[in-house]
């Protein structure tokens, strides 16, 4: 072969990048930005989707899966949370199981095809959410070693599997860290909390709420390529809207409630199976998680739309839905005013008495 086709053909393979997680809503945003960049994108999930490039369809965590991936000079799992109905389909430890044998199954794949980087999507909710963060986070912010029983600590420990993987294997690793996620077949616990009449706001919190559009988290990814960073990069709209903008752009009332109702209430809920994630995870709707983007920013990287028009088209897109602090109800639980995680709340002892009732076994006390 000639040093010139050689040259040729090295130019295109490093930029044959495989996606696995295509078909979700992030993973096919992040699939078309990079078709539309130029790049040759091997699209990767056990089940087909509508995202440009090279269809694989398999699951890389089966026998034989790794072979989904050849060919690829970067992978990029997309493990970002947009999809609760699926997640809340499995119990804690199935999900907590399925996600780390996933991210396993990449790491290992992607050292076996000779990729040259790896990059994962996960969520700046990595961070955790404090009233005492600072707004906004920088990229390098920690992230605290267990993220506990929910979907927060799942991408905890996708993260540590995949940095483990790539400090052994030498591989550089790229992580994306977007606020909340917003566009089609998004579905997350921060999207649920705006299908509430009401939005429920917790006494002495400092709300700051930042989003992220999966266009413009495709287009974070081509940087982050295209610039060859490494590490962790906070992806999201610039600045935040507070408790009052929030209110005013959607239109809707709050309820405010002492934090010690609020979450107490929340994880008796929980653990009744009224409410389908842990109490602690109300805190990413009360408390800021807000990211500076500034690597990214110094890089070129510019998104295209502003807090108030992610907020626009998650009100548009949720529209129909009701949801009881993240889980959705209909028919006469909605018309009756359940829905609202606020309500449900307030309404706790009523729901809790309803959810013992179709328990068997001997009552215990009400709240």
């Amino acid at each position: 072969m000639s040093p010139q086709r050689a040259t040729v053909r090295s130019r295109r393979s490093s930029r044959r990048v495989a996606v696995v997680g295509a078909a979700g809503p992030a993973g096919s945003a992040v699939a078309s930005a990079l078709v539309a960049a130029g790049f040759a994108v091997i699209a990767v999930d056990d089940r087909r989707g509508g995202a440009p490039g090279t269809w694989r369809v398999g699951d890389v965590a089966a026998p034989g899966g790794a072979a989904l991936l050849d060919g690829a000079h970067v992978v990029v799992h997309v493990a970002a949370a947009d999809d609760l109905e699926a997640a809340l389909a499995m119990t804690g430890p199935q999900r907590r199981a399925h996600a780390v044998r996933a991210a396993r199954a990449v790491g290992a794949a992607a050292r076996d095809a000779g990729a040259a980087r790896l990059v994962v999507v996960t969520s700046a909710m990595v961070h955790g959410a404090a009233a005492d963060n600072p707004v906004p986070l920088p990229d390098d912010a920690p992230v605290p070693d267990d993220g506990g029983a929910g979907i927060v600590g799942d991408l905890v420990e996708v993260e540590a599997t995949l940095a483990a993987l790539a400090h052994a294997a030498g591989l550089p690793l790229t992580v994306l860290r977007p606020a909340a996620l917003v566009g089609p077949g998004v579905d997350s616990m921060v999207t649920r909390h705006f299908e509430a009449p009401r939005l429920l706001e917790v006494r002495g919190a400092r709300a700051a709420r930042q989003f992220c559009h999966v266009d413009d988290l495709g287009t974070a990814v081509v940087t982050a390529l295209t610039a060859g960073l490494d590490g962790p990069l906070g992806v999201g709209c610039e600045g935040w809207l507070d408790a009052g903008q929030t209110a005013r752009l959607a239109r809707l009332r709050t309820v405010e409630l002492p934090p010690a109702l609020a979450f107490g209430t929340a994880e008796r809920l929980h653990r009744v199976g009224v409410l389908p994630m842990p109490a602690a995870e109300l805190a990413f709707v009360v408390h800021p998680w807000v990211v500076s983007s500034q690597r990214l920013r110094a890089a070129g990287w510019v998104p295209t739309r502003t807090n108030a028009d992610c907020l626009t088209e998650l009100l548009a897109l949720v529209a129909g839905h009701r949801a009881v602090a993240g889980r959705r109800v209909e028919g006469r639980e909605a018309a009756a005013g359940a829905a609202g995680a606020a309500v449900a709340l307030l309404g706790a002892a009523a729901l809790v008495r309803r959810a013992r009732a179709r328990r068997p076994g001997p009552r215990r006390p009400t709240l």
